[in-house]
């Protein structure tokens, strides 16, 4: 599969209905929200996770158990249980081996050569890396303080944030077991929690050939990316996040002005320009207007909202085609 080409600008909406979308560990588990504004966040390392559990529920285990050489994997890198420095050691050691194979020079002065070997084994093993970047140059190998050993992935999220002000609610609950045996003979334990009644949240996700080349992120490794962010709140629904949606997918992609090139020079410029975009990518996610209905004071559903694309073929920016994907 070729390694990504085109430029991608993502604009995502999605839901939640008497749920806590992220909870903030620094003020007891409370819906983040924004002091100025009060509107709700969700972070890019909240959306991260659930990409990252879609891919190892539903796309990881369907690998083949032995893959063609240079053929990318779908294992997680970021994931409970997880030490990093282990997996790390596996990347090293398949540079080490590559030494004794003689296709790597074993002499010190090619630890760079190894370590690149190392990451690019390690990119190609795990999704996540090769995906959103990450750290591992630490550990006592080849890629310990290495350069290399920092990647910085192809896809970036913003914050998600709600699109008016958030109310949250704490609901108070109460089990009749109870936690200690110091606690035994009382009828019941009480505690609480935070829900959001409705929120609608816009977040966006940019796509950039140029960390794709790097980490080996193919046109395939995109089509999984858009599955998961299709149905990232569905396979580990939980009693916070039991009613969250995909509400919309705005694909903006970047496919150059001289996409029917004939000659070489019309080529390569279209090549730069899907590359690097055709139009800004504020610009393109002003053209989908997110507006409550008139007489309506707060959201109570989706239905409460009026989104228009107001794109249309003839007047998207040249070189600019937009792919409305989970509605």
């Amino acid at each position: 599969m070729a390694t990504l080409t085109n430029r991608h600008d993502i604009l995502i909406l999605f839901e939640v209905t008497n749920g806590n979308p992220n909870g903030d560990p620094d003020a007891g588990n409370m819906p983040r929200r924004d002091p100025n504004t009060e509107r709700g966040i969700v972070t890019d390392v909240c959306l991260k996770r659930k990409i990252r559990n879609f891919v190892e529920l539903h796309v990881a285990p369907d690998q083949p158990e032995e893959r063609q050489e240079n053929t990318n994997g779908f294992n997680i890198l970021i994931k409970q249980g997880a030490v990093i420095e282990t997996e790390q050691k596996k990347g090293e050691d398949a540079a080490k081996a590559a030494v004794k194979a003689g296709k790597l020079s074993g002499k010190k002065g090619s630890e760079d050569e190894q370590a690149e070997f190392a990451i690019k084994w390690l990119c190609r093993e795990f999704y996540d890396l090769r995906t959103f970047g990450g750290v591992v140059s630490t550990g006592n190998g080849v890629l310990k303080g290495s350069a290399f050993g920092q990647v910085r992935g192809p896809v970036q999220f913003t914050f998600g944030q709600s699109v008016d002000p958030i109310f949250p609610m704490e609901v108070s609950i109460t089990r009749c077991a109870v936690t200690a045996e110091k606690d035994k003979g009382k009828e019941r334990t009480m505690g609480n929690k935070y829900i959001v009644p409705y929120a609608l949240y816009v977040a966006k996700a940019y796509v950039s050939p140029s960390f794709a080349e790097k980490t080996g992120f193919t046109d395939e490794d995109l089509e999984v990316f858009f599955k998961a962010l299709e149905w990232m709140f569905s396979p580990d629904p939980s009693a916070a996040r039991a009613e969250m949606a995909v509400r919309g997918i705005y694909d903006f992609e970047h496919v150059g002005t001289h996409a029917d090139a004939t000659d070489d020079a019309q080529r390569r410029q279209n090549l730069k320009e899907a590359k690097l975009g055709c139009a800004h990518a504020h610009k393109l996610f002003e053209g989908i207007k997110i507006t409550l209905k008139q007489g309506k004071e707060r959201p109570a559903s989706f239905a409460d909202y009026d989104v228009v694309n107001t794109w249309t073929d003839d007047t998207l920016p040249k070189g600019v085609v937009l792919h409305v994907r989970g509605i």
